[in-house]
């Protein structure tokens, strides 16, 4: 039985209440390979009677999961490659060079799925400005609970680790864990990993210098693309710089940023007076 228009229907609305996030008609397939692992869990093989018995029963639990199920958790190290090397190349040093000897700085990584954005922006600054972990504090969230217990376990299948990560990088700052790698210690320091849904009020954090808030804008409509970016820019500094994905921009979004290029890349800025 395929899944009934009611079952998607409350489905896409129970996502879009949550997350904000728009399944447009269309993604039916998406919604059933999703859901399915989480029906026969509960001894039912189709979903569509997995979603009437949540309906049936309402349970916040079933219902967060439902939720992250269909959030998208696509990531890979170094994903892009030119943001992260503009981080390194001209964002830090303008930072740094703005900032006290004895300040600190903040990145967020928004929307950070498993961590390997994160803690590639870890390995990126340990090794290109010696003790960063004393300076730089990075600030990992998600949506996902799950996502957020794997980014503070810092460990990765080796399917994982062979998706981006330099084979060098594997040998500095991982050790085996079982059939797994694990991240060094001091990297996994440098990042604090928490739930946060970006289409809600944010909590309380910050300032941050630096946020990653990449290939995350693409799934929602243009109201909550507008809410998010200024929630982020009240969260930075006016000096701040935000990374959005290849896809992605504020253009005709939210006028108080301001494109600059970085490197082979692109940047946002708040604009003065914002």
């Amino acid at each position: 039985m395929t899944l009934t228009a009611t079952s998607f229907d409350w489905v896409r609305a129970l996502v879009h209440k949550q997350s904000a996030i728009v399944l447009h008609p269309g993604k039916e397939y998406l919604v059933e390979a999703r859901l399915l692992p989480m029906a026969r869990q509960m001894g039912i093989a189709d979903v569509s009677q997995f979603v009437d018995a949540v309906r049936s029963r309402p349970d916040p639990d079933h219902n967060r999961r439902i939720v992250e199920a269909l959030t998208t958790n696509e990531t890979s190290w170094f994903r892009d490659g030119d943001p992260f090397t503009g981080l390194t190349s001209t964002v830090m040093p303008s930072l740094l060079a703005a900032r006290g000897p004895h300040e600190r700085l903040q990145i967020w990584s928004a929307a950070c799925s498993s961590g390997q954005e994160p803690y590639t922006i870890a390995m990126l600054l340990e090794d290109s400005l010696p003790g960063a972990s004393q300076r730089v504090s990075i600030t990992a969230t998600d949506l996902s609970r799950a996502m957020v217990e794997r980014t503070r376990a810092g460990r990765f299948s080796q399917l994982e680790v062979n998706r981006g990560l330099p084979a060098s990088l594997l040998v500095r700052h991982f050790t085996r864990a079982g059939n797994e790698w694990e991240i060094a210690p001091a990297l996994r320091r440098m990042v604090t990993a928490t739930e946060c849904n970006l289409a809600a009020p944010l909590p309380r954090m910050g300032p941050f210098d630096v946020v990653y808030l990449r290939n995350v804008l693409i799934y929602f409509d243009l109201p909550t693309k507008q809410a998010i970016l200024r929630r982020v820019r009240d969260l930075m500094p006016p000096d701040g710089w935000l990374f959005l994905g290849a896809a992605e921009t504020t253009l005709g979004v939210d006028d108080s940023w301001e494109r600059v290029v970085v490197g082979r890349s692109s940047a946002y800025r708040p604009t003065k007076g914002n």
